[in-house]
């Protein structure tokens, strides 16, 4: 009989089996594949981030889980627009583990000879703009439940989720927490939060995460599995899209402990407007003739709280001495 599996062990498994095998596309859908606005804001979001850093000469342009390149083709269209000083200045490097979406990535972005690597850890020195859209609900997660006054691990069995011995090193976990409470905790998200603070404090440079996020960290389950556009069962044999929620005010007190500034999160919704994604939805619109509706439905669907706007999150790291990047400004 084959002994239950720790949580993030199976769910880290599944997922790169997922992402190697599977067009995740066929799932679930993304920000940059609803709209090209959203990509070309986040250009001129990202310009100007380019601009608070003094203009750097040469500057690492990153992305984290890239999807089908949609995001950074866009992106960097909107840049040699608008900015094309950043756009001369940028050396583009992708962070994905999947071969085949690699293969997709280097085709679409083949004009920016992309760079690839495997993990945060290879980019480059130097200053950086790193973007990450849906990939932190991808890392796998730890699950602990309380069960009569004691906190017990979560392990995968036959058939899906079984209680058992916590495993060192534990994360903090509440000792007044009550029967059945879930608490959960993304170890590879932390630890990148943690690295990528330690090199914003020694360079220049800015990240931009946009996810899946609770209103406040708390407890709860949040592991869920998409399929054919379709809540599925986590457990089932079948290959399916596998996320859980990111908790970005434990990132953002990581990227602070570690040395960065942190600002947000902020609902999707408030950030896209604050960088213009209405205003560019409207341009679309208005140059798209008969068609043009659809562009301001795909803005509302990113923006509105009941669909896209509440539930996703946008947190911002950044070097110490560097103002609130754009969208982050405080409230007036």
């Amino acid at each position: 009989m084959i002994p239950p599996e720790r949580l993030d062990r199976w769910m880290a498994r599944r997922v790169a089996a997922y992402y190697a095998a599977r067009d995740p596309f066929a799932d679930f859908t993304t920000a940059p594949e609803i709209t090209q606005a959203f990509g070309e804001c986040l250009g001129a979001w990202a310009a100007a981030a380019w601009t608070q850093m003094g203009s750097p000469a040469t500057v690492t342009l990153a992305e984290a889980g890239p999807g089908r390149g949609t995001l950074m083709a866009d992106l960097l269209r909107a840049a040699a627009e608008v900015a094309p000083g950043f756009r001369a200045a940028l050396r583009l490097h992708l962070v994905e583990t999947s071969p085949r979406l690699r293969a997709v990535q280097a085709a679409r972005l083949a004009e920016a000879g992309p760079l690839f690597h495997e993990r945060l850890a290879t980019l480059p020195d130097g200053p950086l703009i790193l973007i990450g859209n849906e990939w932190l609900d991808a890392l796998p997660i730890r699950q602990f439940v309380r069960r009569g006054g004691t906190w017990r691990e979560r392990f995968v069995g036959q058939g899906g989720l079984v209680d058992g011995r916590p495993e060192p090193p534990l994360p903090p976990l509440p000792a007044d927490a009550p029967e059945g409470a879930i608490v959960e905790c993304c170890e590879p998200a932390r630890a990148a939060v943690a690295a990528l603070a330690a090199r914003l404090a020694r360079a220049r440079g800015v990240v931009l995460f946009l996810d899946y996020s609770p209103a406040e960290s708390g407890f709860g389950d949040s592991l869920q599995a998409m399929r054919g556009g379709r809540a599925a069962d986590p457990f089932c044999q079948e290959p399916a899209d596998l996320t859980a929620h990111a908790d970005f005010a434990a990132l953002a007190a990581a990227a602070r402990a570690g040395g960065a500034a942190a600002f947000g999160p902020l609902p999707q919704g408030v950030f896209l407007r604050r960088i213009g994604l209405a205003t560019r939805a409207a341009m679309l619109a208005a140059a798209d003739g008969p068609r043009g509706a659809r562009h301001l439905a795909a803005a509302a669907r990113l923006t509105a709280p009941e669909a896209m706007g509440r539930l996703f999150k946008a947190l911002a790291l950044a070097s110490p001495g560097l103002p609130p990047p754009p969208g982050f400004e405080p409230a007036a």
